[in-house]
């Protein structure tokens, strides 16, 4: 359960970032270093958030639901 709230809180981050992101470009016009900082931030945030979701489906913390499951044997049908 914790898993999946830091993973919302990270997904927040990220589309609070890119706001952020245009934001700083309508203000500056484009000049300004803000935009890159802060799509810069959202990479960092995105990597992060993906290294924290494979390391949890590795380590069995967080689990895939039934789907998978589903489409697999649908597949093999």
């Amino acid at each position: 359960m914790v898993a999946k709230i830091i993973i919302l809180i990270l997904l927040f981050a990220i589309i609070a970032s890119l706001g952020l992101a245009m934001v700083s470009m309508m203000r500056d016009k484009g000049r300004g270093t803000g935009m890159v900082k802060a799509l810069t931030y959202r990479v960092a945030i995105w990597t992060i958030l993906l290294l924290l979701i494979v390391a949890g489906l590795y380590t069995g913390i967080i689990t895939p639901g039934n789907s998978l499951r589903v489409a697999a044997t649908r597949s093999v049908n």
